[in-house]
């Protein structure tokens, strides 16, 4: 075995250290150094050593090394390093073969790059000579090298030794988990299976915790039930990480199946594996099971933590139980559990999302009595709330206020703002925030761009919008689906349908696929255009509907297609009605209920007003009827078109019924 490490084929690469190793000339009597007039003649150093070696415990071995780093520079004889090494590691003192391992790489890190300090420290365990020579030293150098976090190199050692140290070969298997180099730590796992390895209930729980973390929880299982054959018992920590990653996936009946058979098997479930299913329950909005859970755990002796309430508040708020959220906040208390800067955040984002924006600030003030520290989430979510509650200028001095508490602002803040300002259409207070923002040093982005056009758009400015477009390509940004939808809904105001389809045959090029906005922004401009057959062509293109039927069937979202929603009909009956064809307006409301879509206001006053001018009587009564059956009041504006409808067709009575109403 020895002669076979000390055999092997190194690579060539300049970079890496087995290069610099051959570079380097090792033996038992020399070691070269710009420094060597510091250190023990030849002679010295081959005494040093061989009185350690020739110890008969390893504990006078390790006195004696002592003596002799306190007389020498001992970061200058790495083989006074080596030989104890292999005698702790030889002796089965692993942990301390391992601290003096990691004490040697530091000292010679002080003058030596990563790899180089590797490669020496590779070098001089190589050569040692000797009865006292222990192949397992490699594997002590990989658990080293990866608990100081340097998985590279310990995979680099790995290929160099193919060590026989089933612990090495897991601690490597996690190394390479950590920093996320899935292809390597599968090909570590079958050149171990291959070297006649079997897997340890640790190999099989980092292998179970790769394939959840890469989205693979079928492979997951096939591992899990590999081990039940074999006899391995899972733990714990097995069990939580597989509940955990079908709670992601939204499969709750498979996690539940899980934690059955966790229970079944004599598994204690600990505080994470409730945490993991009450979360998996908050994000399908079953407050009810995520709450007998929280029972159950304190039934079984568990104690919650802040994580496990942060859950619960996090999941309350965002099915608009806030009463329930804001309980369950005071509850910690009780527990002596102080909540942290993500618990108070959710509760804000809470309240400021109900509208309970003096709440939330009340929030955000006790948050300093209890000396928990806002981040720029919590200033984000409040200037957010103020934003959309059109309290822009109090958002503004949040944001100055984020300097003074020493929390700085990132593009999010300015973005939220700025689409705040763009909203309203305050396009000079929004190119002013944009100032601000890179006076801060912070590059806008394609949110900002985005924001800027849809406001320059929506104030009728397409030519300043389309400057920002421009301007997006020059700073090789991809303007995104918001972008290219308010361009597109711009040109369409401003009558140039061909500059909309223009911009929309580049986004379908650009890979975007439009959403409905997109289209329902098209269709209203066709429309207006006088178009109507090409909006309908767009329609049924767009919603992979077939028209030649009595009644669209819809045919999936397959191929960027997707289910036409109540604005895009509306549009496409005020269009049909304008356009007098009130027949294939009736098909579309038709069809627009059976997809179980009720009709507005405005969709009846359309239909009402195109019956009356085609002097369909019956046809506005029943469609007033179907008005009232589906609970749809009619206000003064259906009041209106009822009185006049009814006027203009000769029938006064009933106009005068309508205008007493």
């Amino acid at each position: 075995m020895l002669m076979l490490i000390r055999q092997k084929a190194i690579p060539t690469n300049s970079n890496h250290p087995s290069t610099l190793l051959r570079s380097i000339s090792f033996s038992q009597h020399s070691y070269s150094s710009s420094s060597s007039s510091s250190s023990l003649s030849s002679q010295s150093d081959s005494c040093i050593i061989s009185t350690i070696l020739n110890c008969r415990t390893h504990n006078e071995a390790l006195r004696y090394f002592n003596n002799a780093c306190r007389r020498v520079n001992a970061a200058r004889k790495p083989q006074l390093y080596a030989a104890m090494i292999h005698i702790l590691t030889g002796a089965k003192q692993y942990y301390e073969a391992r601290c003096l391992t990691k004490r040697l790489f530091r000292k010679l890190r002080k003058s030596q790059k990563r790899y180089s300090a590797c490669s020496l420290l590779f070098g001089v365990l190589i050569q040692l000579e000797g009865s006292k020579f222990s192949t397992n030293v490699f594997g002590v150098l990989i658990v080293a090298l990866c608990e100081m976090r340097l998985v590279e190199e310990a995979l680099w050692v790995y290929k160099q030794t193919r060590i026989s140290m089933l612990q090495a070969c897991n601690t490597l298997l996690h190394g390479l988990l950590k920093i996320e180099r899935f292809d390597c730590m599968w090909k570590l796992y079958e050149d171990m299976l291959s070297h006649g390895f079997s897997p340890t209930v640790i190999t099989y729980g980092i292998l179970i915790h790769c394939s959840c973390t890469q989205g693979d929880t079928i492979k997951a299982q096939k591992l899990f039930d590999e081990m039940l054959e074999k006899q391995i018992e899972p733990t714990v920590v097995i069990y939580t990480i597989l509940i955990r990653a079908f709670c992601n996936e939204g499969r709750m009946e498979k996690a539940e199946d899980m934690f059955r058979l966790m229970r079944e098997s004599g598994v204690v479930p600990n505080s994470y594996t409730y945490n993991s299913l009450m979360d998996g329950y908050c994000k399908i909005a079953n407050a009810k099971r995520a709450f007998d859970l929280f029972q159950d755990m304190l039934h079984h002796g568990l104690r919650p933590n802040v994580v496990t309430f942060a859950i619960l508040i996090d999941g309350l708020c965002k099915m608009d139980e806030i009463k329930a959220a804001q309980n369950c906040f005071s509850y910690m208390g009780k527990f002596g559990i102080v909540p942290n800067t993500y618990t108070y955040n959710s509760l804000i984002d809470g309240y400021c999302k109900a509208g309970n924006l003096d709440e939330a600030m009340h929030l955000r003030l006790e948050m300093g009595r209890f000396r928990v520290l806002p981040d720029v989430f919590t200033y984000n979510i409040l200037i957010k709330g103020l934003s959309d509650s059109g309290r822009l200028e109090e958002a503004n001095e949040i944001l100055e206020k984020m300097d003074t508490t020493g929390v700085r602002a990132n593009s999010v803040t300015y973005n939220i703002i700025i689409d705040g300002y763009c909203k309203v259409g305050n396009m000079e207070r929004a190119l002013k925030m944009c100032s601000q923002m890179a006076e801060s040093r912070i590059e806008p982005n394609v949110i900002t761009f985005s924001s800027l056009i849809d406001g320059f758009c929506k104030v009728g400015n397409v030519k300043a919008a389309m400057g920002l477009y421009t301007e997006m390509e020059i700073k090789g940004l991809v303007p995104d689906v918001v972008a290219y939808t308010a361009l597109i809904d711009g040109h369409c105001k401003d009558g140039n349908i061909d500059g909309a389809f223009r911009l929309y045959k580049e986004m379908l090029d650009a890979g975007f696929t439009p959403n409905v906005v997109t289209v329902c922004c098209l269709i209203d401009g066709l429309f207006k255009d006088g178009r109507a057959s090409d909006a309908i062509k767009l329609f049924l293109e767009r919603t992979g509907a077939d028209y030649s039927r009595d009644h669209m069937d819809k045919l999936g979202e397959e191929n960027g297609n997707f289910s036409p929603n109540r604005v895009m009909y509306a549009i496409i009956i005020q269009g049909l009605c304008k356009e007098g064809q009130i027949f294939k307006a009736t098909k579309f409301f038709a069809d627009m209920r059976n997809h179980g879509l009720r009709p507005d206001m405005f969709v009846y006053a359309n239909m009402l007003q195109a019956h009356f001018q085609s002097k369909h009587m019956l046809d506005v009564l029943l469609l007033h009827a179907d008005m009232l059956k589906l609970g749809v009041m009619p206000n003064i504006f259906i009041h209106r078109v009822l009185s006049r409808g009814y006027q203009a067709n000769g029938y006064l009575k009933s106009a005068r019924m309508c205008c007493e109403k």
